[in-house]
């Protein structure tokens, strides 16, 4: 069987975690967020939070990645330390809820800026062209891992030069008489803070996550267990001082009152200083999402690879093309199931965020968690890169985590409980697929 070409360098794989970061989410999930937190210090606690969340997760990933440098991130480091059922429940939850749930939204959000050049746009050819996204850069990334580099490095740095004009237009003309910004606690302060922040964090991690995606491709990567905890690690702080910024930003330029009620708030904000300006965001945030797309459709094949080439999954995943090198089955299969939740869901974007981020963070919680579980049962194994602050770090990461995901699960049932279904079933098909094996 043809091996996976080692192409991938340091800031290839940055740029990577960053992209699969900075997608939709920081344009359309800032109305969520504001409408549970209505204080401008909150916003910019909760989305710092979520920052701090993803750089102890990022720590912690950065040994697990050293010790296991080869495809498939969270997968590998699950089915090592918990056995084969668990990492085939993630690979099975990635597949029919994570990756293809955010693959489907990503493009319905692609295809809704697209109406600034069609405006009569109907619900039909929005899908049609959500579709047609999908399949278009499935079809490119299939080409080569090289390809894949290129495109995240192209869509990546437009993004951030876009991100960097709202920035940069929001420190520049923040008027105090027309937009009046309290930072203090004294007003609008939710009764049930707790509750309100954990909330709040559902738009915010869905925004952040991504940056574990460096660790999927890990198989492909130059001197891997030193490149993919950096790119983790580098990724993460890119993000998260960029968020902080675009957030003050839009806040210099727009009430918080109107910020919660407008789900273009970058095209909102840039269109208060001028009338092009939110035409001329649109076209970069159909960019941004584009690029994420792009790498979502390349790096979590590489789980279903990594699973079958194991023997847990269905064997035809680890197929790898003769000449370009690729999981191409792997891609196919996803984009096939990623098309049927979109046509199911037909184009329901904000519907899927807490479905898709609940399983998302319990399962990156557990992964966390495998941290402990290594320096008790390989005390011995080669760590190229520890911890910082272990056990506290970790500790961290996951015990936040989990206060998440039971504050969805008991605030938001009708989201959760779905995915936890889809993992009973999960476990159904684990036996059927080791039987036949």
């Amino acid at each position: 069987m043809a091996p996976l070409q080692k192409k991938l360098s340091l800031y290839g794989l940055t740029m990577i975690a960053v992209g699969s970061c900075i997608g939709s989410g920081i344009f359309v999930t800032p109305a969520q967020i504001v409408s549970v937190l209505p204080n401008a210090t909150l916003v910019l606690a909760v989305w710092a939070l979520g920052g701090i969340i993803a750089l102890t997760g990022a720590l912690t990933f950065s040994e697990l990645g050293g010790m296991f440098p080869r495809s498939g991130g969270v997968y590998v480091y699950l089915k090592e330390a918990y056995g084969d059922m668990t990492g085939f429940l993630y690979g099975w939850v990635i597949l029919l809820v994570i990756n293809t749930g955010a693959l489907a939204g990503l493009c319905v959000a692609f295809a809704e800026y697209m109406k600034i050049f069609a405006p009569d746009m109907s619900e039909h050819a929005k899908v049609g062209i959500a579709a047609a996204t999908m399949l278009t850069l499935t079809g490119i990334n299939i080409l080569g891992v090289s390809v894949s580099q290129g495109l995240a490095n192209v869509f990546t740095g437009l993004k951030l030069l876009a991100i960097g004009g709202i920035i940069v237009a929001g420190f520049v003309y923040f008027d105090p008489a027309t937009v009046q910004l309290d930072f203090s606690l004294r007003e609008n302060v939710p009764a049930n803070l707790t509750t309100a922040m954990l909330t709040g964090l559902v738009g915010v991690l869905f925004s952040v996550g991504g940056w574990h995606h460096a660790s999927y491709v890990a198989g492909e990567a130059i001197d891997a267990p030193r490149t993919v905890p950096r790119a983790m690690f580098l990724g993460v702080i890119i993000v998260m001082v960029t968020y902080l910024l675009v957030n003050l930003a839009y806040m210099f330029l727009l009430p918080l009152d109107v910020i919660a009620q407008t789900p273009k708030v970058a095209g909102d904000a840039i269109a208060t200083l001028a009338p092009w300006g939110a035409k001329a965001v649109a076209v970069a945030i159909a960019l941004s999402i584009f690029g994420t797309i792009s790498i979502y459709t390349m790096s979590a094949p590489r789980i279903y690879f990594a699973m079958a080439e194991d023997g847990i999954f269905f064997k035809q995943l680890a197929f790898v093309h003769p000449r370009w090198r690729t999981p191409v089955v792997a891609m196919l299969v996803q984009v096939v199931w990623a098309i049927a939740v979109l046509l199911f869901f037909n184009g329901l974007f904000d519907q899927i965020i807490t479905f898709v981020t609940f399983m998302d963070i319990a399962f990156m919680g557990l992964a966390g968690a495998a941290v402990f579980v290594f320096r008790k049962k390989k005390q011995d194994a080669e760590r190229p890169v520890r911890t910082w602050g272990y056990p506290v770090v970790p500790a961290v990461f996951v015990l936040i985590s989990a206060a998440f995901a039971i504050n969805v699960l008991f605030e938001r049932p009708e989201q959760a409980l779905p995915g936890m279904g889809l993992l009973v079933v999960g476990v159904g098909v684990y036996f059927w697929v080791k039987k036949k094996a």
